[in-house]
């Protein structure tokens, strides 16, 4: 396990995001420092697919590792899935570490309304959509829409939480990732 790790650079300045990320990672390493870094994803403000959506994580763990002196750096980045199923709300998870490391990890899904998704396929975003649907602002910021349809059962940065918890799994255990 990476027992030096002392200073993590999260690639977002939104406070879910932050939370998320650094409630997560101090369950391992209680002492590390955190550093907020405003960095862009280089995908879609609302990724419709999961890959797209690791991308642009990946992008931003890369990019506020490369903007500090950090030893791990994370990126988080909600979306949607279309499935046969319907259209899920998910989001995922990526930490990197100087030496190139790459964990990755999602959280849980959840069905999204057909109106909301019909929307969503004609280039809208989910939070300025669940803004719009309970008359309250900037959602996203904080339950998020899982919030809202779980009547914050779950959240947001909860589910932002697991998606950090799946991405530690390599850092927690090299020995079967570098084998």
């Amino acid at each position: 396990m990476h027992n030096r790790i002392q200073t993590v650079a999260i690639g977002s300045t939104n406070p879910v995001k932050v939370a998320a990320a650094t409630l997560a990672i101090q369950r391992v390493w209680p002492a590390v420092t955190f550093s907020a870094v405003a960095v862009e994803s280089g995908v879609r403000a609302q990724p419709l697919s999961d890959d797209e959506a690791i991308v642009g994580a990946t992008n931003r763990a890369q990019r506020a590792l490369l903007a500090t002196t950090a030893d791990l750096a994370v990126g988080l980045e909600g979306n949607t899935a279309d499935t046969l199923h319907g259209m899920f709300g998910t989001g995922w998870a990526v930490i990197v570490d100087q030496a190139g490391n790459i964990g990755i990890g999602g959280s849980g899904r959840f069905l999204l309304p057909q109106t909301i998704a019909a929307r969503l396929r004609d280039g809208a975003e989910l939070g300025p959509l669940m803004d719009q649907l309970t008359g309250e602002e900037n959602t996203r910021h904080r339950q998020g829409a899982i919030g809202i349809f779980t009547h914050n059962l779950l959240t947001r940065q909860s589910a932002l939480e697991t998606a950090v918890t799946f991405a530690l799994t390599r850092f927690l255990n090299p020995q079967y990732y570098n084998s």
